[in-house]
């Protein structure tokens, strides 16, 4: 089963590398729209996976996303307690 979850890993990674070529590149070309770029390409990208998936499976990797950016924020707020 890890080389399944390593290959499902690699898929993703490898699909979030065009997505943020993508975004990178509208928002060098949009440079007064950048404020809103990212997060209409968030709901644009959450649109279509519905539709290819399901809006159940969108609402577990949005919560999976949702958890990643909690973790982080924790481990930023963690960092900057040490340095004090």
């Amino acid at each position: 089963m890890a080389t399944s979850d390593d290959a499902m890993e690699q898929m993703f990674e490898r699909a979030l590398e065009i997505a943020d070529s993508h975004l990178e590149q509208a928002l060098r070309q949009n440079a007064e729209l950048a404020p809103y770029i990212s997060v209409a390409m968030i709901e644009a990208a959450v649109n279509q996976a519905i539709e290819i998936t399901s809006p159940e499976d969108v609402v577990a990797m949005l919560h999976d996303l949702a958890g990643q950016i909690e973790a982080d924020l924790e481990d930023e707020d963690d960092g900057e307690d040490d340095g004090e």
